[in-house]
């Protein structure tokens, strides 16, 4: 399907998001059993499509290298044996959680008789919009119904052919267990005009999720009609205090840099303490060098050699890629300056000894995830034990940081009585 007019794409996404509201009234009343069994059968689907996959993945990474993608979108596009792996292991993950639908989040009695719960419920229809990563297809799906939430899967155009073929072994497991298999819907069009439909869709979807670069999740804020979890920017800082180890500050900073640099929770600013610098001098700067990472450093840290002079924009900057501002920085207090001006309110780390400095930082700041001697690479939903997450949200309404299958939820009240009356 290709060239939709705005009509077109209207009617295509009317088409899934009429499919996935009666779906989502199934998904509704189903059983944790039954939502178990589709998530363990599309697992089992995964692996046993694996040699399907990875074919599939080829293609789009040809395509890919064709259309010009950096290096890092490519690392994201590229599947193997062992991220086949990790995503059904992201199923069974999801699948051996509690199910969030039903829960009690509080219950009380008022004193006129009326018993009253609030329990936590599905949103409805979900929809994702992302780039590169064909992961995300599993994740998002199992997620979305681990939470009884139908969903309605976008992703980019580079990979679309690795999306079809995970999204196959996705209905083969809804299919064994019974369930609608227009719970899990893949749009089947490359053209962008589907994604501006969705982001229409008022009665359809009932919130946007969108996973990508600045440019699509700046689209989806703009122009969406329904709510959207999402964060514009994974601008990551970790701060090195005077009272760091240097162990384990040395291990943390590269890790969280060079692990994988096109990730959101990439750090991409280094911030050191004068303290620090004064004590141990430039060795984060050479560990960094070393490692082939590009520094961009101001002041007095732009004279080690290798390093490459910062411009005002290095601050505040997403690279995604072997590219790392750094600045010194005057303790805890200049740190949560730097960062309250210049961060995207995803990540931040702070390295130290001092109990009471990091909890400076952690009231200081109000990023959606903060961290104490760890790297900015744990910013992710597997990691936190949510088994997978369908995005990291920096806003404030709602869902914060890793957005698993319990922020997938919303309540309703159950008000029981006994013929109760109001005066």
């Amino acid at each position: 399907m290709k060239d939709l007019t705005q009509t077109d794409a209207d009617v295509l996404i009317a088409q899934l998001g009429t499919a996935a509201r009666d779906a989502a009234l199934t998904l509704a009343e189903a059983s944790s059993e039954r939502k178990h069994a589709a998530l363990i059968s599309a697992a089992d689907a995964i692996i046993a499509s694996e040699g399907a996959i990875l074919d599939a993945n080829t293609l789009d990474m040809d395509f890919a290298r064709e259309k010009g993608l950096s290096p890092a979108m490519l690392d994201r596009l590229r599947l193997d044996g062992a991220r086949v792996r990790a995503m059904a292991e992201g199923l069974r993950a999801v699948a051996a959680q509690a199910d969030p639908v039903g829960r009690v989040l509080a219950e009380w009695d008022r004193p006129n008789g009326l018993h009253i719960q609030r329990v936590a419920t599905p949103l409805g229809v979900i929809g994702v919009i992302y780039e590169s990563r064909p992961n995300v297809t599993a994740d998002a799906a199992a997620l979305a119904l681990k939470s009884g939430n139908a969903v309605i899967l976008r992703g980019g155009s580079e990979s679309l052919n690795s999306s079809e073929a995970i999204h196959a072994a996705l209905i083969t497991g809804l299919r064994q267990a019974g369930l609608p298999e227009a719970a899990i819907q893949l749009v089947p069009t490359r053209d962008r005009e589907a994604v501006a439909a969705m982001l229409r869709a008022q009665g359809l979807i009932d919130v946007i999720v969108p996973r990508g670069g600045k440019g699509l999740v700046g689209l989806v804020q703009k122009e969406a009609r329904v709510p959207v979890f999402a964060h514009l920017e994974g601008i990551c800082h970790v701060y090195a205090d005077g009272a760091a180890d240097l162990d384990k500050a040395r291990r943390v900073v590269l890790n969280a840099k060079t692990r994988r640099t096109g990730i959101c929770g990439a750090a991409e600013c280094l911030l050191i303490d004068r303290a620090f610098y004064a004590q141990h001098g430039a060795v984060l700067i050479r560990d960094l060098l070393e490692a082939g990472i590009e520094v961009r450093a101001e002041g007095e840290l732009s004279q080690i050699p290798g390093t490459v002079p910062a411009m005002d924009s290095d601050f505040g900057h997403e690279f995604l890629d072997k590219i790392i501002a750094a600045r010194l920085v005057d303790g805890v207090t200049g740190a949560i300056s730097h960062i309250r001006r210049h961060g995207s309110g995803h990540t931040e780390s702070i390295l130290t000894e001092d109990d009471a400095t990091a909890r400076r930082f952690f009231n200081g700041l109000d990023s959606a995830i903060l961290m104490h001697n760890a790297s900015t690479q744990f910013a992710d939903g597997g990691e936190f034990g949510m088994g997978a997450e369908i995005g990291i949200a920096t806003g404030k309404m709602h869902a914060r940081g890793p957005v698993g299958a319990e922020q997938l939820t919303s309540f309703k009240y159950l008000v029981t009585g006994d013929g109760t009356i109001r005066d």
